[in-house]
């Protein structure tokens, strides 16, 4: 069984993540394949969009292949170097892909999930949606684009996703601008035939099917988002959440206590330098950077132990706290790359 299917259907192209054991996680001879089908799709004038979706089973995609890429940071890191240079390859493909591309967010939709839903022109959300970018507890970072996407949510909306990790539904999703669409699961193979047979009217056909999202609760904590999460500095962050009173921001305290703060550090920064990227292919030029060396730091091995290996979810960070990770450590992790060993696109 290949990991994920890509042919062609009426005037569309179709990409379906074909790994559900994994809940379809990508590899990366899945990002090499797809990246392919899009290539030779770019210039075929019978294919008028392109759809991604996933075929049997819950999640839509929830990530990468994690284990793979830890075993290769704790060896020379040349495997993983390999998968993000190929999955960022893809997401900038994507991003700058001339034809309209549909994704359908239908699940857990995480990580590399992220990376091929969000630079499509429209993503469908529905009732199953959960969306989220959980990389500080395993010692990472929001990659495949995420500076760029959650840096320009509204307020400090971004900086709160990214550091907690915080799961959003569908409607919440459709709130924040990550979803153009809102659709119930019952109405997506209807959606997919319909666009299949008329690709030139996928707007209509997606607005037709739309129906009422449910209510956004993340909407009603923004103010307090706003006020708690605009520090430039993590520890400012947490500062002020230890000062609030309320129980929502010592929610978010006790969270966050359970991430590595290398990773939280790392993504904070990320998003404030993000936000000043001339163009997606530059974010992504710079998140390759800085992927290569955190996933040879002991922060993210032991995540990977911590969470997916051991499951005892009690990682012992290195170092243990905000203060110990130093200005130093975050410009070594964010400098270039030598020009030989930088990301490009495709």
């Amino acid at each position: 069984m290949t990991d994920v299917l890509t042919l062609t259907e009426g005037q569309i192209g179709r990409i379906r993540l074909n790994r559900p054991k994994a809940l379809h996680a990508l590899n990366s001879a899945m990002c090499a394949e797809m990246l392919e089908a899009l290539g030779n799709w770019r210039d075929d004038p019978a294919v008028e969009a392109v759809l991604i979706d996933h075929a049997e089973g819950r999640g839509f995609c929830a990530g990468g292949d994690i284990r793979m890429i830890a075993d290769s940071g704790a060896a020379d890191g040349a495997a993983a170097r390999d998968f993000f240079r190929v999955e960022y390859q893809l997401n900038h493909r994507l991003f700058t892909y001339a034809k309209p591309v549909v994704a359908f967010m239908d699940g857990i939709t995480m990580g590399g999930g992220v990376g091929i839903a969000m630079p499509a022109r429209f993503r469908v959300a529905t009732e199953n949606t959960r969306f989220a970018m959980p990389e500080t507890g395993i010692g990472l970072f929001p990659d495949v684009g995420g500076g760029w996407y959650l840096s320009r949510l509204p307020g400090k909306m971004g900086a709160f996703v990214a550091l907690t990790g915080a799961r959003l539904n569908g409607g919440e999703c459709l709130a924040l601008g990550l979803a153009t669409h809102f659709l119930p699961a019952e109405r997506l193979e209807e959606a997919k035939s319909r666009i299949a047979a008329d690709p030139r009217t996928i707007a209509e056909i997606l607005d037709s099917l739309a129906a009422p999202a449910p209510e956004a609760a993340i909407l009603s904590h923004s103010t307090d988002i706003d006020r708690l999460f605009a520090g430039e500095r993590f520890e400012e962050i947490l500062a002020a959440l230890e000062e609030d009173g309320g129980e929502w921001a010592q929610q978010q305290r006790t969270t966050l206590r359970t991430k590595s703060p290398q990773a939280c550090k790392v993504s904070l920064h990320l998003l404030q330098q993000a936000r000043h990227m001339p163009t997606f292919e530059d974010e992504m030029r710079q998140e390759y950077a800085v992927a290569t060396r955190v996933v040879q730091r002991p922060d993210f091995a032991e995540g990977v132990r911590a969470v997916i290996i051991d499951k005892d979810n009690a990682p012992r960070w290195q170092p243990a706290t905000p203060e110990g990770v130093s200005d130093h450590v975050i410009d070594q992790i964010f400098a270039p790359l030598p020009e030989a060993e930088a990301w490009a696109p495709a």
